[in-house]
């Protein structure tokens, strides 16, 4: 069966290249009838960060990725773990680490190196000097065996690296790039264990992937120097390697790592931002992966029908938040208004209503005017500014936009005035349709022999204070008749 991972390291919220990484992996194991596993690699203990993995595990559900083995949240948020595989936090894994770490160093693939940091800086600021790669010059493991098993005996400060060979080349197939070679003479004698006691990456992640009965490893590029270093580990131990697919990098428009420094990176400020999960997993789906067709929209069904290792890119995938945007605009117009309310409602609360108004508003007034307003915002964010006005209660419009550009103060007061009038004559039920209002407003311009511009002008700004807005018929449909008529008397009053 297929049995693939997410291993992300608790230092901060997710990174959009994270949440691709996990979406790939959960799409290759439901493309495949597999099981998809959340793994916590937390060795490095300098740059752990306390409730990480808690937001980790919180985003992923947000995004709607389930991994099926590993931590998770109960109902309580307290961290839990669901599988036989485990544990899946590395930190609790030491005894495991340690065992394979002695069979290393009595088989003669890993040996103890007594370099202070000191020594370790000397050696490469030499090597620097002299132009050479920056590596471990392999000195403790020439030590003579005596000095060696002394300085062993007398428990001094130590890691555990591995023994690279110093000749010929190590090989391995990847799913994504085929045939790679790496020249061992270039392949670094990588530490395993820290003289903390815990394990790096490089040793952790093997020794997991093979407890854990991973088959395809599926990461990001940045691993694929090391992939070597794994590869040696798999054959020292005498173990069969999964199958490595090493996925692009997501890049900058100038073609640059994609990093803080030039935008957003945590999935947290997207959804903070208002960004739909559905059109985020859209999104990162398509950054290096292309699909047959020309489809663009994507259910997470048809992510997983159509997922294929063999159709991932090999070059970086430019991140493109004009593309972001469109995308999410798409979701918001198709998604049901009744749920759209229940989304865009956290996003209106603090902003532009209270806690509490958010309750005595309304559902009628809140679903109308967030119906209007989807189809000219690209985030659930957008939606406090663009409705703003229909939720303020002591509205009042500036009295210099209120004219039509070609027109005056006057003219603009008289057709109120005659807009005023009809509003008040409406029944209630003429409020419910906005096409009904339209038609009655425009029967009444054409009765007066009015245009258009000069009418509807002033009428558009009477109701929401704006230049750009839904017609004035749709939104005095959204006010309803009260609103619409008081407004309309404010604004002239405004004129006088």
């Amino acid at each position: 069966m297929i049995r693939v991972r997410f291993a992300p390291s608790p230092t901060g919220f997710l990174h959009i290249g994270g949440l691709r990484t996990a979406l790939y992996n959960e799409l290759f194991a439901l493309h495949g009838g597999g099981e998809f596993i959340l793994r916590i690699e937390d060795t490095d203990r300098t740059r752990f960060v306390p409730g990480a993995v808690e937001s980790l595990i919180r985003t992923l559900a947000w995004a709607g990725i389930h991994p099926v083995e590993g931590p998770y949240l109960d109902e309580q948020g307290q961290l839990k773990e669901k599988g036989d595989k485990g544990p899946y936090i590395q930190s609790q894994r030491q005894e495991i680490y340690r065992k394979y770490v002695d069979q290393l160093l009595q088989s003669g693939h890993a040996y103890r190196c007594y370099c202070t940091a000191e020594c370790l800086d000397e050696m490469k600021k030499s090597q620097a000097t002299l132009g050479r790669p920056i590596m471990y010059d392999k000195r403790c493991c020439r030590l003579p065996a005596a000095e060696a098993a002394d300085k062993a005996k007398s428990g001094a400060p130590h890691v555990v690296r591995l023994r690279v060979p110093e000749t010929s080349a190590t090989e391995f197939d990847d799913a994504i790039r085929g045939h790679v070679k790496f020249e061992n003479a270039t392949v670094d004698d990588q530490v395993l264990l820290k003289s903390d006691g815990f394990p790096t990456y490089h040793l952790a992640n093997v020794v997991d992937d093979h407890e854990m009965g991973i088959t395809h490893v599926i990461r990001g590029e940045e691993w694929l120097p090391s992939t070597p270093k794994h590869v040696l580990l798999y054959q020292a131990f005498g173990w069969l390697p999964p199958t490595f697919a090493h996925i692009p990098l997501l890049l900058n428009a100038d073609r640059s790592k994609l990093s803080k420094r030039q935008g957003d990176v945590a999935v947290e400020d997207y959804r903070k931002q208002g960004y739909m999960p559905e059109a985020i997993i859209n999104f990162v789906a398509l950054l290096g992966w292309n699909p047959s067709g020309s489809q663009e929209i994507y259910a997470k069904e048809e992510l997983v029908k159509e997922f294929d290792l063999g159709k991932v890119n090999k070059s970086g995938a430019v991140f493109n938040r004009t593309k972001l945007d469109w995308l999410n605009r798409e979701y918001i117009k198709r998604i049901a208004t009744s749920d759209l309310v229940k989304m865009a409602k956290p996003f209106l609360v603090g902003r532009v209503l209270t806690a509490e108004s958010v309750e005595t508003v309304g559902e009628r007034l809140l679903a109308r005017a967030i119906e209007l307003e989807r189809s000219r915002i690209n985030t659930l964010a957008d939606f406090a500014e663009a409705t703003e006005f229909y939720f303020q209660e002591q509205f009042a419009c500036d009295p210099a936009i209120l004219p039509w550009k070609k027109s005056n103060a006057e003219v603009a007061g008289d057709r109120l005035t005659g807009i005023l009038e009809l509003a008040e004559k409406l029944d209630l039920d003429v409020y419910e349709d906005p096409k009904l209002l339209e038609a009655r407003f425009t029967a009444m311009i054409v009765e007066k022999g009015w245009t258009n511009a000069e009418t509807l002008w002033p009428m558009r700004v009477a109701l929401t204070g704006r230049a750009a807005s839904p017609s004035p018929f749709e939104v005095a449909w959204a006010l309803g008749k009260e609103k619409t008529v008081n407004r309309l008397k404010q604004a002239i009053r405004s004129l006088k």
